[in-house]
C-alpha cells in the first residue's frame, strides 16, 4: 500500500461483504417460495413482493460499495496523490449503510416507491443523491488537484458521473406508466449497459496492468473501444426493453443485437493481456487473482453477450420477456459482469491494505470454483425453468399457476444449486475477511 488514504477502501469492501451474503440469503428465501408452499402466516409478514425488493436492492447497494472502494483505493495509484477528503469518505459510507438499512426497514411496512430496484421512496433517494455527489466531489477534487490524468482515471470518472445522472431520472414518478417506464427503463438499462460498463473496464483495465505487468497502451486501447461501444450500443441496446410499452419496431431489432456487443472489448482485453503475459514468460504473484479476472470476462461475456442476444431477440423476447429466462440472464449477466468484479478488486487490494504480498490462496479457490459452477447450474436451471414458463403460458395459453407446478422441479435444483453458492460465498467472505500469507516453500 502506497498511499494512507487507500484503507478507505477497506471498510467499503468490508460493509459490501455481508450484505452480498444477506442477498443470497433472501434469494434463497425466494427460491423456496417457488419450490415450497409457504404458510400463508409467513406470507403475511414477509410476502414474495417485499423479498425481492429485499434481493435486488442489497444487489445495488453491495456492488455500489464495491465499485466505491475499488474508486477509493484504484485513483490515490493513478493520481499518483492521496484522497481529498478521507472524512468525506467515510461520511458518504455511513450515510449510504443508513439510508440502505433505513429502505430494508421500510419495505416491511410497506415504505416503497414500488418499482423494481427503484423501490426507495423519494426522500431516501434524495439521501442517495447527495451520497453520490460527496463521492464525486471527493474523486473529482482529488484528480483535479493532482493534475496526473490517465485513460483509467477519465473512464472510471466519466462513468462515474453518468452512474448518478441517470439516477435522477428515475427519482420522479411519471403519472403516465408508459413514461415512467421508458424512463425507468434509462435507469435500470443504461446503470447496467452503460455506465457500470465503463467503470467495470476502467477498474478491469487496472488490476490485469498491475498483476500481469503488461503495458498501459495495452489495456488502455481497449478502454477507447468501450467507450465507443458504449456511446454506440450502450445507448441504442436500451431499445431492447421497449417491446412493451409502445416504442416504434425498429427500436427492437437495435436494441437486440447491439447491446450484446458491450462486454466484448473487456473479453478482448483479458485475451490481449493473457497474449502479453505468455510472449514475456511474466510470472502472476497471486494467482487466484487473475483467475478471477479470467473469470470475470468469461462469464460476463456468456451472462451478459451470448445469454442477453439469445433473450433480447424480438421473436424470442415476445414469448420470454419477465419470465424466468430473464431472470436466467440477470443472474449469470450480474455475477459474471459485476460481482465477480469485485471479488476481483477485493483480492487485489484487500492483501495489500493488510500488508501481504503474496496471500494464501487454497480457501479462495473453493469458493471461486463453488460459486461459479453453481452459478451455472442456477443459469440453465432458471432457462429451462423459463422455457417451460413460456410455452405454458405465452404458447399454450394456460394459467400462471400451472404453469408454477411445471417448474416447481427446476425450482428446488435452483434452489439447491443456490444453498452450494451460499456455501462458496462464505467460504470467499472468510477467506477474505481472514485472509493469510502464503507459506513460503521449503
Amino acid at each position: 500500500m502506497e498511499y494512507r488514504s487507500q484503507k478507505i477502501a477497506y471498510w467499503y469492501f468490508v460493509a459490501a461483504l455481508p450484505l452480498f451474503v444477506l442477498q443470497v440469503v433472501v434469494g434463497l428465501w425466494l427460491a423456496a417460495n417457488y419450490t415450497f408452499t409457504i404458510p400463508q402466516g409467513i406470507v403475511d409478514v414477509f410476502p414474495f413482493s417485499t423479498a425481492r425488493a429485499f434481493h435486488t436492492n442489497l444487489l445495488v447497494l453491495w456492488m455500489l460499495l464495491g465499485f466505491m472502494g475499488g474508486t477509493y483505493y484504484i485513483i490515490p495509484e493513478e493520481t499518483k496523490s492521496e484522497i481529498y477528503s478521507t472524512g468525506l469518505a467515510y461520511f458518504q459510507l455511513i450515510a449510504l449503510l443508513v439510508t440502505g438499512v433505513t429502505a430494508l426497514v421500510g419495505f416491511l411496512f410497506g415504505w416503497t416507491q414500488g418499482r423494481p430496484l427503484l423501490e426507495i421512496p423519494m426522500a431516501l433517494d434524495l439521501v442517495v443523491v447527495v451520497g453520490a455527489l460527496v463521492f464525486l466531489f471527493n474523486v473529482g477534487m482529488t484528480m483535479l488537484k493532482a493534475r496526473n490524468w490517465t485513460a483509467i482515471q477519465g473512464t472510471l470518472l466519466g462513468g462515474l458521473v453518468f452512474l448518478a445522472l441517470l439516477y435522477l431520472f428515475g427519482i420522479p414518478f411519471y403519472r403516465n406508466l408508459v413514461i415512467d417506464w421508458y424512463y425507468w427503463w434509462w435507469v435500470i438499462h443504461l446503470w447496467v449497459e452503460g455506465a457500470w460498463e465503463l467503470v467495470t473496464a476502467a477498474i478491469f483495465a487496472f488490476i490485469l496492468m498491475k498483476i500481469t505487468g503488461v503495458e498501459r497502451e495495452v489495456v488502455e486501447k481497449w478502454l477507447y473501444v468501450e467507450i465507443g461501444l458504449f456511446l454506440f450500443t450502450g445507448i441504442a441496446g436500451t431499445g431492447h426493453h421497449y417491446y412493451w410499452i409502445g416504442a416504434p419496431r425498429y427500436w427492437l431489432w437495435i436494441g437486440g443485437i447491439f447491446s450484446a456487443l458491450e462486454p466484448l472489448p473487456i473479453v478482448l482485453m483479458v485475451f490481449d493481456t493473457m497474449h502479453h503475459v505468455k510472449k514475456r514468460e511474466a510470472k502472476i504473484i497471486n494467482p487466484l487473482t487473475w483467475t478471477y479476472a479470467i473469470g470475470c470476462a468469461v462469464l460476463h461475456f456468456i451472462g451478459a453477450g451470448v445469454w442477453g442476444f439469445l433473450h433480447t431477440l424480438p421473436q424470442i423476447n415476445y414469448y420470454t420477456h419477465g419470465s424466468q429466462v430473464t431472470v436466467s440472464h440477470g443472474h449469470l449477466a450480474f455475477f459474471g459482469a459485476y460481482a465477480l468484479l469485485n471479488l476481483t478488486v477485493f483480492y487485489f487490494a484487500m492483501p495489500r491494505l493488510k500488508g501481504i504480498a503474496v496471500y494464501d490462496d487454497s480457501r479462495g479457490k473453493i469458493g471461486f470454483w463453488t460459486m461459479c459452477i453453481a452459478m451455472m447450474i442456477m443459469g440453465l436451471t432458471f432457462g429451462v425453468a423459463g422455457v417451460l414458463q413460456s410455452y405454458i403460458e405465452r404458447v399454450l395459453g394456460m394459467g400462471y399457476m400451472t404453469a408454477q407446478s411445471h417448474m416447481r422441479l427446476w425450482m428446488g435444483v435452483t434452489m439447491g444449486a443456490g444453498v452450494f453458492f451460499l456455501a462458496g460465498l462464505l467460504t470467499t467472505v472468510t477467506d477474505l475477511l481472514t485472509i493469510r500469507p502464503a507459506k513460503a516453500k521449503a
